[in-house]
């Protein structure tokens, strides 16, 4: 099993798009994948029509004895909804004992329900709250999507910080290890054609050698998770141009290394 959580500091970058886009061309591709959608604004819950209030991902972190429901999208994909109540919870869990290490041992205790996904992709909201740390914790890899802007830099580096800082704080205390071990890996997103702050922004990020992939801004990727459409089943109709094509082959090559990792 692989655990990737899509974090970054800034909203609006693409984390949900890449999540439901990523864990679509998974499951075509045969992998058994298990989508956690731990932003309460549920985005990528609503991309499935669904509206829970009851067995979502907020009973992890609550102390009611009702519990979690994994629902069934189609073959190979499945879903923990979001609760609109999980950024709640994450100010009533601040006084909780080992509070960044809830999901972690929901995990450990579910894991014979849990083990027959091979990957387990997780959107999160645009912070580094508690419920956020909770998600980096058990992750093997943080994927960060980065926007061309000075603020899309200033959250990469924030992202680093941060992360740096949980790894230090959250510690075995028998072993000495930390329970933060995951790698952080960046991701271009959104670059424009032919401008300067998209040219710089893309040599900036090739200066480090975390970044993974450099997706270019497309309306027709932007607007998956709205029309509740993934690319892998668009690149079956037979009305598309040959532009449009070029990029299905350019995220097929993205979302392969994506799996490499």
């Amino acid at each position: 099993m692989k655990i990737i959580t899509f974090s970054a500091i800034k909203g609006g970058v693409g984390k949900t798009t890449l999540t439901f886009n990523y864990g679509e061309w998974l499951s075509s591709k045969g992998y058994n994948v298990l989508l956690i959608d731990s932003d309460h604004q549920s985005s990528l819950t609503q991309t499935y029509d669904i509206y829970e209030s009851k067995g979502t991902l907020a009973n992890i972190f609550t102390k009611d004895n009702e519990g979690v429901n994994i629902i069934d999208l189609h073959e190979n994909l499945s879903i923990i909804p979001a609760s609109m109540n999980l950024d709640t919870i994450n100010n009533e869990i601040q006084t909780r004992a080992n509070k960044e290490l809830l999901m972690y041992m929901w995990f450990s205790d579910h894991y014979n329900e849990l083990k027959k996904f091979d990957y387990v992709l997780i959107d999160t909201h645009p912070d580094f709250s508690t419920i956020t740390q909770n998600m980096i914790i058990i992750s093997d890899f943080v994927f960060s999507p980065i926007e061309p802007s000075e603020y899309g830099f200033i959250s990469k580096s924030n992202l680093e910080l941060r992360m740096n800082q949980l790894k230090n704080e959250v510690i075995n205390v028998e072993s000495r290890k930390s329970f933060v071990t995951a790698e952080l890996k960046f991701i271009g997103n959104r670059i424009k054609h032919n401008t300067k702050s998209s040219h710089d922004f893309v040599e900036e990020m090739k200066k480090d050698d975390r970044t993974i992939a450099l997706i270019p801004e497309r309306e027709i990727f932007n607007k998956t998770t709205l029309n509740h459409d993934p690319l892998i089943r668009m690149q079956q109709e037979n009305n598309v141009t040959q532009t449009t094509r070029e990029f299905f082959k350019n995220m097929e090559n993205v979302f392969d290394t994506f799996t490499k990792q």
